[in-house]
This record gives C-alpha cells, sequence and structure tokens, in this order.
C-alpha cells in the first residue's frame, strides 16, 4: 500500500507489525513508535554534524541508489564498502567532495579502515576488561591483585600494541602520499609548498568519517571512547577537540591501554601516538609490519594468529571463529542503517553451540599462556618466497558519479521522483509488452556474474 508523499510514492506503514484482530477476524496493522525519531537527529564528530538515522523515503532513495549492488561480490554479507556508503549517505554535504569521494573509495584507505576496526575491536574489549576490573579492586569487597594478573595485563597491552602498529603502518602509507595516495597529499611537487589550509580541512574530514565508520561496525557503542581514542591517536592529547569527564584512566591504566612507547612531550614535539610507534618497534614485532604484503614464515604463533585475522576476507571470518564488529554478518539480520534486528536474529536459531557471528556468545578478550610474550622473542624466522595479494573490488565511474551527486540526487526523487518500489516494478512490468533481453544477453550476464563470484 503506498502513500504519495511531495509526488513520490512511499509505503504508507513505516514501521510495525500486522497482527489479527480477534473481533473483526481481520489482519490490522500496529504502528511502532521509533524511539530514535525522539532522540537528537544528529551526532557532532570533529565538528561535523552525521545525522543519526533515516527516514523512511531516504532508506527507499539509499537502498535504490546508494547500497551495494546485488551483483557485487559477497553481496549478502556487510564489509567495510558497505558501512563506507551508509556513513557517506549520513554525512553533511560539506565533506562531500570530488576528491574526498575518489579518496575514499582507493585500497589504501579500505585497507586503513579495516586495521582501524580491528585495532577499536580489541581496544574496546581492553576499556571493559580495565573498568571491571577498577570495580574488582576497589570497594567494601576489594580483591588482591596477584602477579598472574599483572603478567596478564602486560600481555594484554603487548597484543593491543601490536594491532596498533599494523594500524599506524596503513596511516603512514597515507601520510606519505606515494602511490595512489599522491593527488591528495599536501605539498606541491617541485616548489614544495604546503596547501595547509586545505588539508587541515580534509585532515577533519576523514578523522570525522573515520570515527563514524568505526562507531556504526561497533554496533554503535561506546561513542565517547571510540571518539576519545580517535583524538588521541591522531592528534595525541595536546589538540583534543572534546575531553570526557568519566573517561579519566589512572597512571596504571593508562600505560597499559597506550603501551609502553607513548610518551607525552611538549606540544612542539609531540608526534602522534602511531607515530612514535613505528619509531620504536620491537625485533619480535618487526615481521607484522609484512602482514598482508608478504606470506610469514617462521615459528611465531602470535604473527600467524595476526596474520589470519588480516587476510581473511571479511566475508570469510565466520570461518575462523573471529569477530570484527559487524563485519561478516549477514544483512539479512541487519536493516537499511546497519541496526541489528533481533526479531531477525531470533528466526535464525542461534545458540552457544551454534554462534558463527558471535552474536549470543559476546566476544572476550581470550585468557593467553604465561611467558607467552617471552617465548615469542625465541622464535624462529625463516626467508619469505611468497608474496600476498588481497583483492579489491573498485567502484565503477557509474558509482563515484552518483556520489559526486548524492544532494541533488535526494533532492529530485524528493521533489518529484518516483522510487521502484515492489508495487511499481510490477505495474511497470504489466505494462511491458516485449519480450525481454535475447538469449545472448542472458548468458553473457550469466558468465559475467559467475566469474565474479568464482574468481577465475
Amino acid at each position: 500500500m503506498l502513500r504519495i508523499h511531495r509526488g513520490v510514492f512511499v509505503p504508507k506503514f513505516c514501521n510495525g507489525k500486522w497482527v489479527l484482530n480477534e473481533d473483526t477476524q481481520t489482519i490490522e496493522f500496529e504502528p511502532i513508535k521509533d524511539a530514535e525519531l525522539e532522540k537528537e537527529d544528529y551526532v557532532n564528530t570533529c565538528g561535523f554534524n552525521f545525522r543519526k538515522t533515516l527516514n523512511q523515503l531516504e532508506e527507499l532513495i539509499f537502498r535504490q541508489e546508494f547500497q551495494r549492488s546485488d551483483l557485487t561480490h559477497d553481496a549478502d554479507v556487510i564489509v567495510v564498502q558497505d558501512i563506507k556508503n551508509l556513513v557517506l549517505f549520513l554525512a553533511p554535504s560539506d565533506i562531500i567532495t570530488k576528491d574526498f569521494i575518489n579518496f575514499l573509495h582507493t585500497f589504501t584507505v579500505d585497507r586503513f579502515l579495516r586495521a582501524l576496526i580491528i585495532y577499536f575491536e580489541y581496544y574496546l574489549k581492553m576499556v571493559e576488561f580495565v573498568l571491571i576490573r577498577r570495580d574488582e579492586i576497589s570497594g567494601e569487597k576489594a580483591q588482591i591483585q596477584s602477579e598472574d594478573t599483572n603478567e596478564i595485563k602486560r600481555i594484554y597491552s603487548a597484543q593491543l600494541t601490536q594491532h596498533r602498529l599494523l594500524l599506524a603502518r596503513e596511516y603512514s602509507v597515507i601520510i606519505m602520499g606515494e602511490n595512489e595516495m599522491k593527488p591528495y597529499y599536501h605539498i606541491t611537487p617541485i616548489v614544495n609548498i604546503s596547501n595547509s589550509i586545505k588539508d587541515k580541512r580534509f585532515h577533519e574530514a576523514f578523522l570525522a568519517f573515520s570515527t563514524q565508520v568505526v562507531w556504526i561496525a561497533m554496533h554503535r557503542r561506546a561513542f565517547d571512547y571510540i571518539d576519545s581514542e580517535m583524538n588521541r591517536l591522531f592528534r595525541s592529547e595536546h589538540f583534543k577537540l572534546k575531553r570526557y569527564a568519566h573517561i579519566n584512566f589512572t597512571a596504571a591504566e593508562a600505560n597499559m591501554l597506550y603501551g609502553k612507547n607513548y610518551r607525552r612531550v611538549n606540544y612542539r614535539a609531540q608526534n602522534s601516538p602511531l607515530i612514535q610507534e613505528l619509531d620504536h618497534v620491537a625485533s619480535e614485532n618487526l615481521p607484522m609490519l609484512w602482514i598482508g604484503e608478504r606470506k610469514y614464515r617462521g615459528t611465531d604463533l602470535r604473527i600467524h594468529q595476526m596474520e589470519l585475522e588480516y587476510i581473511v576476507p571479511d566475508s570469510q571470518l565466520a570461518l575462523i571463529d573471529v569477530c570484527h564488529g559487524i563485519l561478516g554478518h549477514p544483512k539479512k539480520i541487519y536493516n537499511t542503517a546497519l541496526n541489528i534486528n533481533w526479531a531477525a536474529v531470533r528466526s535464525q536459531n542461534y545458540s552457544e553451540i551454534y554462534d558463527p557471528y558471535q552474536l549470543i556468545r559476546q566476544p572476550a578478550l581470550k585468557i593467553p599462556n604465561f611467558d607467552e610474550e617471552k617465548l615469542r622473542k625465541y622464535a624462529q624466522k625463516y626467508n619469505t618466497y611468497y608474496h600476498v595479494r588481497m583483492l579489491y573490488e573498485r567502484a565503477s565511474k557509474a558509482v563515484l558519479d552518483k556520489w559526486y551527486r548524492r544532494d541533488r540526487i535526494i533532492e529530485y526523487f524528493t521533489t518529484e521522483g518516483i522510487i521502484n518500489s515492489v508495487v511499481v516494478q510490477c505495474e511497470r512490468e504489466l505494462e511491458n509488452d516485449t519480450y525481454g533481453p535475447s538469449v545472448q544477453e542472458i548468458t553473457d550476464k550469466f558468465l559475467e556474474r559467475k566469474k565474479l563470484l568464482r574468481r577465475l
């Protein structure tokens, strides 16, 4: 059933369910009031206002024009590109520029955002661990910390540092301005003059965009901690845009979360914490810098574990029983705004035995073996013979052109365009008296689709 909204056909029933009326023996629609609509419509991130939700008309426009096509690889699961598309649609108009869109649709940025999501997956687990331990060692029933507890904390801190190291590697590729990042470098060649104003605006927009990507990937939870850590990683403590009063770690807790390489000095000589990680890389962590580039050959189990997490595609993370936020989850249990639909989850009959996406078990830190980091120093290393080539499906020129004209497309469908809903498609098919595509066109389309999915 449709209704007309400014010349646009949109479904009549927004949000609700169909129930049987026992008195009249008819099926009636019961609308459900969305609590999100009563809250603030925008979330401020690095000075930019990103919309929180989609209304019904915007959802139809996004699904028809901007959502990842069903013909792309792994279209039935959530990947980084799906989150990028949603954030771009919710982003304010002043950051939607041609350079920024081209920049976001590069392989380097895609790897950076994936490393950022993986890092915050472990960082939020560490923050939760710190807060729980803070409650356990304080109060009337305080527990005494043993040396084993401190050793486990040191191991957790070292493992978080390793993920931060890989994130720093991806970030350094961007700021060096080489290869596909060269058109976005802030220093003009030959004359060596920096375009500081443009670069500052570009950098702020990218940090705001990255924060939104991580927040959505983490099920839209702990925004304060994500925003605070993003500011610390890329700005340092001196230039934080916003400080949260409830986020106040002790010296011991901060040392555990930030690692032993973090140094806070005078703001004139302060480097970002990511660059500090690259300045002091432990010898046993050096092979990690080649993860995703070369196949590791050695006896270090920790490097093998991290390599598996980083090189396995998002759509196959369930095969190695690893969870990175919503990456790799099936789209059928999420709505268009990538909010989880618990009614759809219940229909999948997940349990503690069958829980491939860790929705029932809830991801948690695994208790490490003692002396795990010490044994890594004695691991053997062998020469590398194999290079890893990661597959990346680049956006077509037609898709990029749509993002250039995002605001005009939304305005067109809001004022005069007709959304291709199911009813409209059926009406057009009934009116159409042609025989459809030829056999050759159907065969070519099938072979092209098979080649894409099977990766021949």
